[in-house]
């Protein structure tokens, strides 16, 4: 292993230099908001304020899944929040959420607004308003909700601790990246044993802990992020792999991973979406471009 870091850390850390790296310009000690400005609102009852990282892609996946079961009351107008512009510190994003993460979604369906923030949250409260994807058996729903709260204690270690360091880190510290890898390939591991034994996460049904885990842990199957594939040997995980191909299969999770994109080929993207027919369109420009 290579040489311990010099540093001290002073009895009382300051912030009085930018912290370096990818984020470095939305990185701050303080909440609240940075200007003054309103969210747009469209005409559907439920307004996503998103982008399509994998803590969005669970919302937009679960939206296009209901409106796939015939849930009309779940169409939705998700908006994009381009975070790495400081969308999500305006005065209107912190009113929808004080934490000024995505996804941030409010319900305008009943006699007053309902907000709704944290991807989990979103996701808990989506399910029981719509009655779907979340088991109503007492062991069924409990082993679902095991397996979403695994996933929200569990993706901190891949996205904010390996995903940070192997990728974002302005400089590449070989204890951080080992520590984290160390960690991520455990939770592999954890998900691949359940897979071995159960078709979905949560057991034979498709649910709300499937479109939690899918887009962390899915992705990083796929190879989709922070270039880790190789690194983290994530062909040996194959019941992920499996069951990962098996998602990508669904329309909704097809048409949801597309929702709020702004990276990746232009023909994956949908920037906002607002009525069911964008994705016609979209479909419509792809072929277009390829004839």
């Amino acid at each position: 292993m290579t040489n311990a870091s010099d540093y001290v850390p002073p009895k009382v850390w300051t912030w009085n230099k930018p912290s370096g790296g990818h984020f470095a310009n939305i990185n701050r000690p303080i909440a609240g908001a940075t200007h003054d400005e309103a969210l747009p609102v469209g005409r559907h009852p439920l307004q996503l304020y998103s982008l399509a990282t994998p803590n969005g892609q669970k919302i937009t996946i679960m939206l296009e899944e209901l409106l796939a079961l015939g849930h009309s009351g779940a169409e939705y107008d998700a908006w994009l929040i381009r975070i790495g512009d400081g969308d999500q510190f305006s005065s209107g994003f912190v009113a929808v959420n004080p934490n000024s993460k995505i996804p941030a979604l409010m319900d305008r369906s009943g006699p007053a607004p309902i907000r709704v923030f944290e991807s989990g949250a979103i996701l808990l409260y989506l399910a029981g308003k719509f009655g779907a994807f979340l088991p109503t058996d007492a062991a069924a729903r409990a082993e679902c909700l095991s397996w979403l709260f695994w996933q929200m204690g569990s993706a901190p270690y891949l996205g904010g601790g390996f995903g940070h360091f192997y990728t974002y880190a302005p400089t590449k510290i070989e204890y951080a990246i080992d520590r984290f890898a160390m960690e991520v390939k455990r939770q592999l591991d954890v998900l691949d044993r359940r897979l071995a034994e159960h078709e979905y996460v949560a057991g034979s049904s498709y649910t709300i802990a499937d479109m939690a885990i899918f887009p962390w842990y899915g992705g990083l199957a796929k190879g989709w992020l922070y270039g880790a594939a190789e690194f983290l040997s994530v062909q040996d995980y194959r019941h992920v792999q499996r069951w990962a191909d098996a998602l990508l299969t669904r329309p909704a999770v097809q048409r949801g991973r597309m929702v709020n994109r702004i990276s990746g080929e232009r023909s994956s993207q949908l920037h906002e979406r607002h009525d069911a027919s964008d994705f016609e369109t979209k479909t419509q420009d792809k072929l277009a471009a390829e004839t």
